[in-house]
């Protein structure tokens, strides 16, 4: 019996994928727990449909992403903190604080999307900006 998945099933396939499995296991679980559909002709042609407009929106992500992670490589960024006598940190830099101003300078991103290193002395540092499934971005404070 030939189904679509709609997700991904261990030691079955991914999401989107046409498979053979047999009738009952497809019958008594995979179609009432949500996870497949039968591939009738017309759910083929959906399919084959989704996928190309997927693909479509999928370029159009990552090309906005590029584009913002060479401008996060042009942007350097200039904190002020409290400091001791030594260069030691009062507190610490937080990626909320990074967020905003990369906010500040034009690029909106999620403040959960920023990662970096803890910031104990003062110098220049770097942080790690995911922008998209694979692609990040770097910024210098």
């Amino acid at each position: 019996m030939e189904i679509i998945l709609k997700q991904d099933v261990d030691n079955l396939g991914h999401k989107n994928d046409i498979v053979n499995v047999r009738a009952g296991f497809a019958n008594n679980f995979l179609i009432p727990q949500g996870l497949a559909k039968l591939a009738t002709p017309s759910a083929k042609k959906m399919l084959a449909e989704d996928i190309r407009q997927q693909a479509h929106k999928e370029i159009k992500l990552r090309d906005t992403a590029t584009a913002t992670a060479d401008k996060l490589a042009a942007l350097a960024l200039t904190l002020s903190v409290k400091t001791s006598a030594e260069g030691k940190v009062y507190g610490s830099i937080t990626s909320s604080q990074i967020a905003e101003e990369i906010e500040k300078a034009g690029i909106s991103i999620d403040r959960k999307n920023v990662v970096l290193e803890t910031v104990k002395q003062l110098g220049s540092y770097t942080a790690t900006v995911k922008l998209y499934k694979d692609i990040k971005g770097t910024v210098a404070f």
